[in-house]
């Protein structure tokens, strides 16, 4: 331990940084639509169901793999103010419950207390604005870090037949956080962080939002009416947006006629891709550790001296000097809490004196 301590200005000897670091995120379809076969045929499956019923698990590996890396949940859910909202339909508590626990954690509440919906851009929210019927997506932590980078959110969807999902260039939308030059763009800081809305830039089709992407929270949130022509207007696109048990259903009975799992694998089964950037915060304290020339030019290690004379000393008139391998941050009661070590060690001696950058990331 050190018995000589030059203490930090925190003023001047203190400061701190924040570096942010991007990777760019690429997710084939082939992964998410289903790179394996039914588990009930070959035991892989990178697919997972809940007993639950309330989301679906996609994994880049068969999920009982311990190779295997969680991607992203899926789930469905409306408003019960919905038109489609209705007692008969299959899972009808736990899609509404799916919609309002979603719009809680993304939107919050308003001044009354009632949860937040999913609007239509970023605009005052009103019936004619509302999304009401909606397609969630929940990237994990693993991909996202601490958050998806702003402007690089690209979702490229499929709105042929079920059989044929891409089939001709038409028949794909591209969906980014980044609209062309003629549509409406802006960005808002809620109560979860900052969010965007969402729009179909591929083609280019003169419409709204539909959607929003929640970057710290890694969430994309998309309307059910994306799959009509043009999105947010008009009748559906087809007639075959999943299969469920050898019988077609359009978009409409993707949210009442099935259960949610199934609904996601209608909507999983349309994605050809999808990639952003995600962002990781590094914050950093750089603390310029100064040795002036009068101090530290001797040293505690025992082996500095033999005999009562320094070791590296040459003649007795010659000065004092020291080699700094290591540095030591001490708290106020001189406890050690932190050691940077040198790449070389530095000669120190009453003709010079040495500043040293430490840095800590956290």
């Amino acid at each position: 331990m050190a018995n000589i301590f030059e203490t930090l200005n925190p003023g001047t000897d203190v400061t701190t940084t924040r570096t942010l670091l991007h990777e760019a995120i690429p997710l084939t379809g082939s992964i998410v639509s289903g790179t394996y076969t039914d588990k009930t045929t070959t035991g892989e499956e990178n697919i997972k169901n809940y007993s639950h019923g309330m989301f679906q698990s996609v994994y880049d590996y068969p999920y009982l793999s311990s190779s295997a890396n969680h991607i992203f949940d899926l789930t469905v859910g409306y408003s019960d103010n919905s038109d489609l909202s209705s007692s008969a339909n299959v899972q009808n508590a736990k899609k509404i419950n799916m919609y309002n626990e979603l719009a809680l954690v993304c939107l919050g509440t308003d001044v009354t207390g009632a949860i937040e919906q999913f609007e239509n851009d970023l605009v005052i929210a009103d019936d004619n604005n509302l999304m009401k019927e909606m397609f969630f997506v929940n990237f994990s932590r693993l991909l996202v870090k601490d958050s998806i980078k702003k402007g690089t959110f690209s979702l490229v969807i499929g709105t042929g037949s079920w059989s044929v999902p891409f089939g001709v260039p038409t028949s794909c939308q591209t969906i980014t956080d980044s609209p062309s030059a003629s549509a409406t763009q802006g960005t808002a800081e809620g109560q979860t962080g900052d969010w965007a809305p969402l729009y179909v830039t591929t083609p280019a089709y003169q419409t709204g939002s539909v959607g929003a992407i929640f970057y710290n929270l890694g969430i994309v949130a998309l309307t059910g009416a994306v799959f009509t022509s043009p999105p947010g207007q008009g009748n559906p696109i087809n007639h075959e947006f999943l299969k469920n048990n050898g019988i077609h259903q359009g978009i409409s009975g993707a949210f009442t006629n099935v259960p949610i799992s199934a609904a996601c694998d209608g909507f999983r089964h349309r994605i050809q891709n999808i990639s952003f950037n995600n962002t990781t915060e590094i914050n950093s304290a750089i603390y310029f550790c100064r040795a002036p020339a009068t101090k530290f030019n001797y040293s505690s290690n025992p082996t500095y001296t033999t005999g009562s004379k320094i070791r590296v000393k040459e003649e007795a008139t010659s000065m004092p000097r020291a080699y700094v391998t290591t540095v030591g941050l001490y708290n106020a009661s001189n406890e050690l809490l932190a050691v940077a070590k040198l790449s070389e060690p530095l000669r120190k001696d009453p003709n010079n004196e040495l500043t040293l950058r430490v840095r800590l990331d956290y």
